[in-house]
């Protein structure tokens, strides 16, 4: 069923506001679409993670990824997470041969931390094999020059889609324009994001590809920043000077349809990490190397996990607490050249917190249940 609905959210703003004494911005969301099935976020194991780790899956050194390898660790996640016996079957819950996926790649930190193309090019060959045909599977992202780099090409069969909303930062064409947010965060003149336009004109499913990295303004990037500012445009102009929404935000948009219900599954690249200086990563000395690919269909649950795993490694390495919100560690003047732990916002990883509240997955951790496999 298809209608134009206008959702404005003070009564769910005010609950969640309560619940963590602050104020939120007043969004209004605009879809045509209503929910659909059961399997979109948070999908068919809420609370549920199931990790996969190898230290054969990526060489520190060079970078260099074992396909072998990474097809044996998300063959075990997927059967954990699901309790099949037949890794087909797995993927089957999920996708049907006549569906349309797009399989959202995390881009912003290209070539450097990206969604690996080794990791891409498994999920598409699992793909195919349940049926469903190349080319009926897009890769997407919001810009072209940064999945340039990357070159998907050459790891994914012909006939698969390659495609970013826009090739120019400012363009509209790639976005639709009936399907948006509209908040007034510092009085920009453009108070309006808009959803992708191959989301609501070709998928029929989605599968979300974040990496492992902690961001500036969110504090952490994973499976809910990665679905949501990067499905969206016009999302940037949500943080200025040392104050950001993201807090809100985020989850505001991941609950958007039919963004909500297609995004039917979560598979974190953790084969490199970023815990300072995410989401661009320019900086190799800000790399990790966990070996790790994480599945489920909680992004909640598992981007709460994903906090512990980059504030242990901040904590070793003696960078701020994520969760500091102490105005003396802003950058100051020349500071943001010379100390590189500085923040330029406050950062916000309740971000996650709030989702789960907007009913997106489970935040709690005595309720989520992670399964590890060592590989």
């Amino acid at each position: 069923m298809r209608r134009r609905t206008f959702i404005s959210l003070p009564t769910t703003s005010a609950l969640v506001a309560a619940a963590v004494g602050s104020e939120l911005p007043k969004y209004k969301i605009v879809s045509n679409y209503q929910p659909e099935g059961l399997l979109g976020m948070p999908g068919l194991y809420p609370g549920k993670v199931v990790a996969a780790q190898s230290a054969k899956s990526i060489n520190p050194q060079t970078e260099a990824v074992d396909a072998a390898v990474v097809r044996d660790m998300m063959r075990r996640a997927m059967l954990e997470l699901t309790g099949d016996k037949d890794v087909r079957d797995c993927w089957r819950r999920f996708i049907v041969p006549a569906d349309v996926v797009g399989i959202k790649l995390n881009c912003s930190g290209a070539p450097n931390v990206c969604s690996h193309p080794v990791v891409v090019a498994e999920i598409v060959r699992n793909l195919i094999e349940v049926g469903v045909k190349a080319n009926n599977i897009w890769l997407y992202e919001r810009f072209q020059d940064q999945v340039d780099t990357v070159h998907y090409e050459k790891y994914v069969p012909e006939g698969v889609h390659i495609q970013a909303a826009s090739h120019l930062r400012d363009n509209l064409r790639g976005y639709d324009p009936k399907t948006y947010v509209e908040v007034d965060f510092f009085g920009e003149d453009d108070t309006r994001s808009n959803l992708v336009r191959m989301i609501t004109d070709h998928f029929t499913k989605i599968i979300n590809v974040p990496n492992m990295k902690d961001h500036g303004a969110s504090g952490v990037t994973g499976c809910l920043k990665n679905i949501a500012y990067g499905s969206f445009g016009n999302v940037a102009r949500s943080h200025k000077w040392e104050k950001t929404n993201t807090y809100s935000f985020i989850g505001t948009l991941a609950q958007v349809e039919p963004l909500k219900s297609r995004t039917v599954l979560q598979i974190m690249d953790g084969l490199r990490a970023v815990w300072q200086g995410g989401p661009f990563a320019p900086n190799p000395k800000y790399r990790f190397y966990p070996g790790r690919i994480s599945v489920g269909t909680d992004p909640v649950a598992l981007d709460r996990l994903l906090i512990d795993i980059i504030e242990t490694k901040r904590k070793q390495e003696g960078a701020h607490s994520v969760w500091d919100r102490n105005p003396s560690i802003l950058m100051k003047g020349q500071a943001k050249n010379a100390d590189p732990f500085a923040n330029r916002f406050i950062r916000e990883p309740g971000h996650i917190e709030y989702a789960g509240h907007l009913g997106l997955g489970v935040y709690d951790k005595s309720k989520i249940q992670l399964k590890e496999i060592n590989l």
